[in-house]
């Protein structure tokens, strides 16, 4: 082989090697491309995720309301019963000092 078909043939291989790149590049672009129908469903899907999180934002924010509500009305009740209940101890101290005073007036008399 000389020179000169040593440099046809090296030219040769680096056009195909062009060529080959070349064809891998359209390719790879061809199979990659997105079309207006895919950035139409894109867009959509932006859209139902950005209404999504606001409807998960707004169900938290219900949630903590409501929990703050119920935790309230809990309180209230609790204390509520506490107060009952130191009632009815002191309504029981009272009925057993009534009992113990009328059995003292039984017994004098």
């Amino acid at each position: 082989m000389n020179r000169t078909e040593f440099i046809v043939a090296t030219a040769i291989v680096l056009f195909a090697a062009f060529l080959l790149g070349w064809f891998a590049a359209w390719l790879v672009h061809r199979l990659t491309r997105v079309t207006q129908s895919d950035m139409g469903e894109l867009d959509r899907m932006a859209r139902e995720l950005h209404e999504a999180e606001e409807a998960r934002d707004e169900a938290m924010a219900y949630h903590q309301q409501r929990e703050a509500e119920l935790t309230n009305k809990l309180s209230q009740a609790e204390a509520e019963l506490r107060a009952a209940m130191d009632g009815l101890r002191e309504a029981r101290s009272e009925a057993e000092e009534l009992r113990a005073f009328v059995e003292r007036q039984n017994m004098r008399g």
